[in-house]
């Protein structure tokens, strides 16, 4: 079971900070630390009990479950629909985690809260309370009184580094996160988060409700602490400035185009130094979206992180394997992470042009409301066929260094990527997109099979029919056409023999990474 997560070391150069934000950095991964603990308690009441008694057990075996239950952060497998690996826990995990107590059904839940007030109501379906029973009733406890010791700590390293870094940013979220932990109110440093702009990046909080799998309601507390890449960030901003350009060029009716683009979240690309609790539990992030409070959210919109160092790190490791398999000898030399990484930066940007607000006969309308169930699909196919299609016309017009070299490079990247993707399986957004894509290139003669199973691309085709895809991606969501969109994924968005042979072939390569820890 750990042979799947294959360890990595993250390497991330410190060299360049300023002695005092190095110094400050000290104390944001000793706050990290804080969070591991937080989680373990949200995540199962016998979290650190059962992770105490495996550390006392040195047989391999015992060694082998200590290293899974910290990859896991728990007895149950992220890869194996969350099932018990060591004996004496339930066969799975409690779907309400340690945020209710175990024995409270979803009725009762339900019952209580129709009991109370309006304000009390908010509390406990709200993000950052956790519910217990007192003398028999149910009651909502605020995550500052429920973890109060941690969170004082939490806030005092967070008050030590913001006295050390000389970015003001910097200072003022770290200040404002202190507070929040002792108030839980986090609306003012979450906006303040939206502005950070420093050489150290860190996302620490209770964010992602994913772990109450009863209803969602509740947060659990991560943190990353990341070095920003400066050079990244700058090609970020570089397309950024072209993409009105790239709008007023994409290969649909000119009709529904955009003429004038809105403002875009904006993107981070940073370097992880460090990542803990719900940040560093099964399946490791490689980007996030925040925050989730939707009046932060409409006030400054939310930001993308992309995790550069991560991304690498399974590139190298998973994607490198992958191509060996599924690629030819000679197209070996044309696989290329800053191709595969730009291309990425491609994709989350390409989800902001294109059609977004929409006419259906007579009605103002969003794609997304007219294509429903089929929507996130298709979206994702259309920001990365629009990404590659970005790609292409920046080569084309000499906005990008290009020629044949580099549209090797991406377009291998791309096809050896997309087996990478397929592995997750079409029960997602994003398999589903990618089995679109990657049959309707087959069909265009794009993406060729091979008689000993690998496959090439075909560089004189796959322009033209990369243009043709997104014309038709486009035009489904511009016309909002969900007849013409279910067609299209029920004839394109499976796996067919030949994929489903060329992925059986990858099940000896690792599914994740498992990323050691920086020193610093």
């Amino acid at each position: 079971m750990t042979a799947r997560f294959a360890e990595v070391e993250l390497r991330v150069d410190t060299s360049k900070l300023v002695p005092q934000d190095r110094q400050a950095l000290a104390k944001l991964v000793a706050a990290a630390h804080v969070i591991d603990d937080i989680f373990m308690k949200q995540y199962w009441s016998g979290d650190r009990d059962l992770y105490a008694k495996l550390a006392k057990d040195t047989t391999p075996l015992g060694k082998a479950r200590q290293r899974y239950f910290w990859i896991n952060k728990g007895p149950w497998s992220a890869l194996d629909d969350l099932r018990a690996f060591v004996p004496g826990v339930p066969d799975r995990k409690p779907l309400g985690a340690n945020f209710y107590p175990e024995d409270m059904t979803k009725k009762e839940f339900e019952d209580w809260a129709k009991t109370l007030s309006k304000e009390q109501k908010e509390q406990a379906e709200g993000f950052f309370s956790v519910i217990r029973r007192q003398g028999g009733k149910l009651h909502s406890v605020p995550f500052s009184e429920e973890y109060g010791a941690d969170l004082l700590k939490l806030a005092g390293l967070l008050r030590e580094a913001a006295a050390l870094t000389p970015n003001a940013s910097l200072k003022k979220f770290l200040n404002l996160r202190a507070d929040a932990f002792l108030s839980n109110d986090y609306y003012a440093s979450d906006v303040a988060w939206m502005d950070l702009d420093a050489p150290l990046d860190i996302t620490i909080g209770p964010y992602e409700t994913y772990n109450d799998e009863l209803f969602g309601y509740k947060a659990s507390y991560e943190a990353y602490v990341n070095l920003r890449d400066d050079a990244e960030s700058a090609k970020v901003q570089f397309f950024s400035d072209h993409l009105q350009e790239i709008e007023n060029n994409l290969p649909v009716d000119p009709k529904f185009r955009n003429p004038k683009l809105g403002a875009q979240a904006p993107i981070r690309v940073v370097n992880q130094i460090i990542a803990t609790g719900d940040g560093d539990h099964g399946v490791k992030t490689a980007a996030y979206n925040l925050p989730n409070d939707e009046r932060v959210i409409q006030q400054k919109g939310s930001k993308r992180v992309m995790l550069k160092n991560v991304q690498e790190a399974k590139f190298k490791t998973i994607l490198i394997p992958i191509s060996k398999l599924v690629l030819p000898a000679s197209a070996q030399a044309d696989l290329s992470f800053d191709s595969f990484f730009t291309h990425i930066l491609a994709h989350e940007l390409t989800h902001g042009i294109g059609p977004h607000q929409i006419t259906v006969g007579g009605r103002a309308t969003t794609p997304r409301q007219e294509l429903k169930d089929l929507y996130s699909a298709l979206e994702e196919a259309k920001a990365d066929v629009s990404g590659l299609f970005m790609l292409q016309y920046m080569f084309d017009h000499k906005l990008l260094p290009g020629g044949p070299e580099a549209e090797r490079k991406l377009y291998t990247s791309f096809l050896a990527s997309t087996f990478r993707t397929l592995r997750f399986g079409l029960h997602e957004a994003h398999g589903k997109g990618m089995a679109l894509q990657f049959n309707y290139l087959k069909e265009k003669g794009a993406f060729l099979a091979n008689s000993d199973g690998t496959f090439a691309v075909d560089f004189a085709k796959i322009k033209p029919a990369i243009r043709d895809l997104d014309h038709e991606l486009l035009t489904i969501e511009a016309t909002g056409d969900y007849a013409a969109g279910k067609a299209m994924l029920e004839r394109l968005g499976k796996l067919t023999p030949e994929l489903e042979g060329a992925i059986a072939k990858l099940k000896d390569i690792p599914t994740d990474i498992d990323p050691m820890q920086s020193t610093l």
